[in-house]
């Protein structure tokens, strides 16, 4: 029998959580320790979110007004069973920045438009047909270039705003790198976000900070008003751009599916296609009105594993929550007041991050390097990613990350069917004991 999405059991005595036991989606503890556990998800979710609307010049209060009703999306196309905050996704930086420079702000949301879309799809695809097809169009070897390249192509954009102020950026770095080894647990958790606390304050110090944008927000726009709404324009040209970061978008997904459904000790396979067909709806609205596209959010696993609690009741209250911190003007122009110096020493580390997470996906799954197909096929992939070739063709354009995506699909397979044909040995990218292709912690955002 289907359950509403509003209705959770009271787990136990809605105090405690019993050793080796979880709080599952469908429960709840009581509403005090619920929002309390809804607040923590906001505070995890908040450095990576806003990092992509300032690296990319979006507003930040209309991006974090669209990742709360994104959520409030998720959980209901879900059913309240996959507990997920949607935040911002850093696999759409780089075709954002070429999109803006190209066409400007509203050109970029077009392209988020057509690239939820294209997740929407996919995810009713899956929905119906399940996922083996997917698992063969993207085994480990190629969600792990794609995630790869998309960080490492991003590697410029850190340089140049490091550059900018080399002593606040290198505070900041050295700030994230310290707080995550001497902390554990949520602190460490929130390096990025604390490193970019830290590196504010010493822009502040510096001189670096314009004040001016938060006091004239203050003056005329008072203490409480909506975001700024901005609708899209289409340029098809952009379709290369964007549509390719589905691929990751889709593999984050089911990653997420996945780890929930391990730690609930749930099957949860039904909803990978509902939870994707979410996240392309969530994505393509934000297109519509001005904030960036989302994906499910591996920090907020990291409290749900911290706290042993999955109720989807908690991301209710942290959905919540951002809407409501989304109507606050002024902290929409205090974030967006950080400055180049202190983005650059953050993405320093967040790009590479990316970047390993996509060698990590190679390394979890043993993908044998000594296999031909598998060398050539990442090595290509890497290469034009890194050195962002672009290609022009029928009126679109091909970047990086767009071109580095279709080179790492086109040569893995068709280098695959060669050898499957010539009978040559070693096709398979897997050795016969690899772990599953979608691990959940190697998410691109």
């Amino acid at each position: 029998m289907s359950r509403s999405p509003f209705s959770w059991q009271l787990h136990g005595d809605g105090k405690t959580v019993a050793p080796g036991a979880v709080v599952a989606p469908h429960e709840r503890l009581a509403w005090g320790r619920t929002i309390g556990i809804g607040a923590q998800h906001v505070v995890a979710m908040f450095g990576a979110t806003f990092l992509v609307p300032l690296l990319t010049g979006f507003p930040p209060a209309t991006t974090l007004f669209f990742s709360g009703l994104g959520t409030i999306l998720f959980l209901l196309i879900t059913a309240g069973r996959v507990p997920s905050y949607l935040g911002s996704s850093f696999a759409f930086i780089a075709p954002l920045a070429a999109a803006t420079n190209q066409h400007g702000p509203a050109g970029a949301l077009g392209g988020i438009v057509m690239a939820g879309v294209s997740l929407f799809i996919v995810g009713l695809i899956i929905q119906f047909a399940g996922t083996g097809w997917l698992t063969k169009l993207m085994p480990p070897l190629v969600t792990g270039a794609i995630v790869a390249l998309i960080g490492f192509n991003l590697a410029p954009s850190a340089k140049k705003n490091f550059m900018e102020a080399p002593v606040t950026a290198f505070i900041t770095l050295v700030s994230i790198v310290l707080i995550s080894v001497l902390f554990k647990g949520m602190i460490g958790r929130l390096s990025i976000l604390l490193g970019v606390v830290i590196g504010y304050i010493t822009a502040v110090l510096r001189g670096e900070v314009n004040f001016s944008a938060i006091r004239q927000t203050w003056e005329t726009e008072g203490l409480i008003g909506l975001p700024h709404f901005q609708t899209p324009e289409f340029h098809w040209n952009l379709a290369g751009l964007f549509i390719p970061v589905i691929l990751v978008l889709v593999a984050e997904n089911i990653g997420h599916v996945k780890s929930v459904a391990l730690m609930t000790n749930q099957n949860l396979d039904a909803y990978s296609g509902r939870a994707i067909m979410a996240d392309g709806l969530a994505t393509t609205v934000a297109g519509f009105g001005g904030g960036s596209g989302t994906t499910t959010y591996a920090e907020n696993i990291g409290v749900m594993a911290a706290t042993k609690v999955y109720s989807t009741a908690a991301y209710w209250v942290a959905a919540i929550f951002a809407l409501l911190l989304s109507i606050f003007p002024v902290f929409g122009a205090a974030v967006a007041s950080v400055p180049a110096g202190v983005l650059g020493g953050a993405a320093t580390v967040l790009y590479g991050m990316i970047g390993m997470l996509g060698v990590r996906i190679w390394v979890q799954n043993r993908v044998d390097f000594s296999n031909q197909v598998n060398l050539s096929t990442a090595s290509i992939a890497m290469i034009i990613g890194i050195a962002d070739y672009t290609w022009d063709f029928g009126g679109l354009q091909f970047a990086g990350i767009a071109l580095g995506t279709t080179a790492t699909l086109i040569v893995y397979h068709v280098m695959a069917a060669i050898n499957k044909a010539t009978g040559a040995a070693g096709t398979h990218p897997l050795t016969p004991d690899a772990t599953d292709p979608s691990d959940p912690a190697a998410s691109a955002h």
